[in-house]
């Protein structure tokens, strides 16, 4: 049968088939249409109407009244930098220590299964718990530093670092990565394991150093694992919320605001429900082009050729 082409034969799909397919399909259909796609839609619709949140209230059409108002307060600007704050410290701090983390558990040393439940049970605690941990332990009257600088005679040293424009968004900073380090230490992990020993060994017998085996062929077949991390991070970034709410409440006077904390409190707070879309609507624009932008640059050589 050399030289002659196999025919290719058709597989039509029997309507019995297509019928249980789409029965099974449905459940996930509705539940993504009812919870993701409706309210992404509606949100986008609010954004151009004003609505005090009452049930039966009348939405108010107002165009980009929102936006504009938005876009003209010194405090939306002030919560996006700091949310680039988060973003600096995620890559500047947090990428780095959690890829030294992941080349410590995965190397071929002793107790690697005890050092990495140590560095994810910060993750394990939640957010609030070590929110409120690190708030205690940064009081000034009754902190673990208040009390280290009493024991050496340092009265009033440290101040209320929580307070203070810019530090306590940067104290907040530093703790989260405390608490994410492990979580993002398992991502760097699975890439490391992934990559063949045999690769590694060739590279040790042709004499590379320990460096040039990490520039050359770790960082290289990490790629996945660092776009992953990326993007992760900064659409983390742009919506973080919880830990800053539990330390800060976004003050004193909305200085540690961040965009989803000002989106909450124009909503729940002032009953800006149609502002409170429009901080939803730049978030989430924010995230998708950040995220196709991340993709591009860590776009595989094969799509480059293609």
């Amino acid at each position: 049968m050399a030289g002659k082409s196999v025919p290719k034969v058709k597989q039509k799909l029997d309507k019995k088939d297509l019928v249980l397919s789409l029965a099974f399909l449905l459940p996930a259909i509705l539940i993504t249409v009812i919870f993701v796609i409706y309210p992404v839609f509606d949100t986008v619709g609010l954004s151009f109407r004003k609505w005090n949140g009452m049930f039966g209230a009348a939405r108010q059409w107002v165009g980009f009244e929102n936006y504009q108002k938005i876009f003209s307060d010194n405090l939306f600007w002030n919560a996006m930098l700091n949310s680039v704050y988060f973003m600096i410290g995620g890559f500047v701090i947090l990428m780095p220590l959690s890829f030294g983390l992941a080349m410590l558990v995965t190397a071929k040393i002793k107790r690697t299964g005890f050092f990495r439940t140590c560095y994810f049970l910060p993750n394990m605690l939640g957010t609030t718990a070590v929110a409120l941990m690190w708030t205690f332990m940064l009081n000034p009257n009754f902190g673990i530093f208040n009390t280290i600088e009493n024991i050496f005679g340092l009265h009033g040293a440290i101040p209320d670092v929580l307070t203070i424009k810019t530090v306590n968004v940067w104290i907040v900073v530093l703790v989260n990565e405390w608490m994410y380090a492990g979580y993002n230490m398992l991502i760097f992990a699975a890439g490391l394991v992934a990559i063949p020993d045999e690769l590694n060994e060739a590279a040790a017998l042709d004499g590379a150093t320990g460096w040039q085996r990490i520039r050359y062929i770790i960082l290289p077949l990490m790629k996945n694992s660092f776009k992953v991390f990326s993007i992760l991070c900064i659409t983390g970034c742009l919506k973080v919320f919880d830990i800053i709410w539990a330390m800060t409440r976004g003050g004193p006077n909305d200085i540690s605001s961040t965009p989803s904390i000002m989106l909450y409190t124009q909503g729940f707070s002032y009953k800006l429900f149609g502002r409170s879309s429009a901080y939803g609507v730049i978030l989430l624009v924010l995230g998708i082009v950040l995220s196709l932008v991340t993709n591009h640059l860590f776009r595989e050589d094969k799509d480059l050729a293609m």
